[in-house]
């Protein structure tokens, strides 16, 4: 099929897949990822995962990077760096050491092992923040929420250069440590200068004002620390990311008008439509496409194991952070549940331990599987245990018969 026919078949079905399971609450990455699996080589074999889709996936990737970071907010971890680091870290940890102890069990090789725990580390904000927009939850325990996940964001920055590394077959322990350095630099760099320049400058102002050279200053700088990354040693989404990490520290500008809060939304919801409608599923659709493991390969075993694993490290380590900063049982249980689903970034590095050699296709499918469980799943548990926790104060508050 031509490479113009196949771009507008992928996007029709993956958008018409979209729109069928919106009703059911499922988040579109699970639409996009699926119609890969469906047209690509696994299923149908309509449509193989060639260059240029490569390439658009890739571009994809970048901006999906630059969008995450522009919606972040910065203060939100700032207000709670230590609370909410140490919750992201112990689910980090936990969520590594079960999915790392899991693909050893089954007889995979200590590299794959490690990049899976790797993989497994980190939550999706995207399908948190989804969660929280519909559900009513303590301030305390959304203010948690919401700085884990950002946290767990950064970490997740922190890995993907480690797994950049791996790839190159040069990780030991001293290049570790010259990584982690690196890496660190690298971002309080450019959170010096974004408080520097977007938070306080004022010749900054009438970029704001004018939109379309916000929107052209945006993509500027996007693609010159995409560059920078990479001749660090980075990978280029870690630059993508902190270029709409530190635009997005516009929010923190004060500004009597609130003229740059208005201009960084409008900026947002302008690229939202080309982002969120073309390149991002872009993106998750050629990773479906990738999607092929040799018939007969896939554990389901395995799945269930690993799918246990995500669940329970963010589940065991999330909520014992939450308990060791005084929340309650329950608080914590609604922590746990909340950080347990995965996404984008999940795809992300698996696209590259694939690319690199350091997975299988039927790991690589099978890690693929997990996240969109979680990502299926998670709103599900949290739902109803937010139900249950209504219907048990209900009862508590009935009073006694007799």
């Amino acid at each position: 099929m031509e490479f113009l026919a196949a771009l507008a078949v992928l996007l029709v079905t993956a958008k018409s897949i979209e729109w069928a399971l919106e009703k059911a609450d499922i988040h579109p990455i699970i639409a996009h990822v699926l119609t890969g699996v469906v047209l690509g080589p696994f299923a149908l074999g309509l449509i193989n995962p060639g260059e240029n889709l490569e390439v658009l996936a890739e571009f994809g990737l970048i901006m999906m990077m630059l969008y995450m970071g522009l919606t972040s907010n910065f203060s939100s971890i700032a207000q709670n760096t230590e609370r909410a680091t140490m919750v992201a870290a112990l689910g980090v940890m936990f969520s590594f050491l079960l999915g790392f102890a899991t693909v050893l069990a089954f007889g995979k090789t200590l590299t794959a092992a490690v990049f899976v725990g790797v993989t497994l580390g980190n939550t999706a904000i995207e399908v948190t923040s989804g969660i929280l927009v519909r559900e009513r939850v303590k301030r305390s325990v959304y203010s948690i929420l919401m700085g884990a996940a950002f946290a767990d964001d950064i970490i997740a920055v922190y890995l993907i250069g480690i797994v950049t590394a791996m790839s190159g077959g040069q990780l030991t322990l001293s290049s570790l440590g010259i990584l982690t350095v690196k890496i660190f630099a690298f971002i309080a760099v450019i959170l010096l200068v974004s408080d520097r320049v977007f938070k306080r400058a004022k010749w900054f102002y009438p970029v704001i004002r004018n939109l379309n050279v916000f929107f052209t200053f945006t993509m500027i700088l996007t693609f010159t620390l995409a560059i920078l990354a990479q001749w660090v040693g980075l990978n280029q989404i870690i630059g993508a990311y902190l270029a709409g990490l530190t635009i997005s520290r516009l929010r923190e500008r004060k500004d009597p008008l609130v003229v740059t809060r208005i201009k960084l939304n409008e900026l947002i919801e302008d690229l939202q439509v080309v982002l969120t409608e073309f390149f991002m599923p872009l993106f998750f659709i050629y990773v479906g496409l990738m999607f092929n493991p040799p018939r007969g390969s896939l554990s389901l075993s395995l799945i269930a194991a690993l799918y246990v694993s995500a669940v329970l490290g963010k589940l065991i380590g999330c909520g014992l952070g939450a308990r060791l900063l005084g929340f309650s049982g329950e608080d914590s249980m609604v922590i746990g549940i909340g950080m347990g689903g995965r996404g984008s970034l999940e795809l992300a590095i698996l696209t590259f331990g694939l690319r690199a050699g350091l997975i299988d296709q039927s790991l690589f499918a099978s890690v693929i599987t997990v996240s969109m469980l979680t990502a299926l799943t998670t709103p599900v548990f949290f739902r109803a245990y937010l139900r249950h926790l209504t219907s048990g104060q209900k009862l508590k508050s009935r009073p006694s018969e007799g």
